[in-house]
């Protein structure tokens, strides 16, 4: 059966794998994101896909609102919601680090994933079935120098993802926070904004994972029986492990 499954920030890296790889399954899918000519880049390269473009920008909580309720009657009913809109931006230590970078990512990172699930979810509970994936990070599990405020957003969507798992008992909607580690798409390039020979010194000589991998683990769950639900779920490269605990001596 079709289904109908929403994803933000479908305009690059895990976004459009993610809308490439259900609307390639037959799904409908509607692709989010600012940028409407990446939109219909992503339409038209799959011309027998059923994908509608949606402009919208998650931070702005009327703006989401209106695109959700203006969707046409077709795909109003999402069943499948990908909460993947999100960006780090800087790598400084928190003395150091720009106070707009850290609003800027509270806005897309918490506020984006909290306006557009709650223009989704009272659809999904009236319905009776749905599946929220919200994209977190490892970054939500494991400190990192520089990784202060975007680590601390992605730790916020673990814990929303499980109380919303709380609050949902006993509407067969589905939730899963995944976590990705390590992986090569636009993330560099925004974080150190548009440095490209920063942003490409992060991938050297390393396998990191790709966009395509997250995009195969979501689509992987949303085909698991419908009362198989995955709390969490961390994937990293082979090549990404754990640094262990510092000591800090004199």
């Amino acid at each position: 059966m079709k289904r109908i499954v929403l994803v933000t920030g479908a305009t690059s890296g895990f976004g459009w794998e993610i809308a490439t790889t259900f609307a390639k399954a037959g799904d409908a899918v509607i692709a989010t994101g600012r940028r409407k000519e990446r939109l219909e880049e992503l339409k038209n390269s799959l011309p027998e896909a059923d994908i509608f473009p949606l402009v919208m920008d998650v931070t702005c909580k009327e703006e989401v609102a209106k695109a959700i309720a203006s969707l046409p009657v077709a795909y109003q009913a999402v069943d499948i919601l990908v909460n993947n809109a999100g960006l780090a931006l800087g790598l400084e230590k928190a003395p150091e680090a720009s106070l707009e970078d850290w609003e800027t990512m509270v806005d897309t990172n918490i506020k984006g994933v909290l306006y557009v699930t709650k223009a989704v979810i009272s659809g999904m509970k009236e319905r009776k079935r749905g599946y929220i994936f919200n994209i977190g990070s490892t970054a939500g599990n494991w400190p990192y120098e520089g990784g202060n405020v975007y680590g601390a957003t992605k730790a916020f969507i673990k814990q929303f993802s499980l109380n919303l798992r709380t609050d949902l008992k006993g509407t067969n909607i589905r939730v899963t926070n995944i976590e990705p580690g390590f992986a090569k798409t636009d993330f560099s390039l925004v974080r150190f904004k548009g440095d490209e020979t920063r942003a490409d010194s992060v991938y050297k000589d390393t396998k990191p994972l790709e966009a395509a991998d997250i995009a195969n683990v979501i689509f992987t769950c949303a085909n698991f029986p419908e009362h198989v639900n995955v709390n969490f779920l961390e994937v990293m490269s082979v090549r990404q492990s754990y640094g262990g605990l510092v000591v800090e001596k004199d």
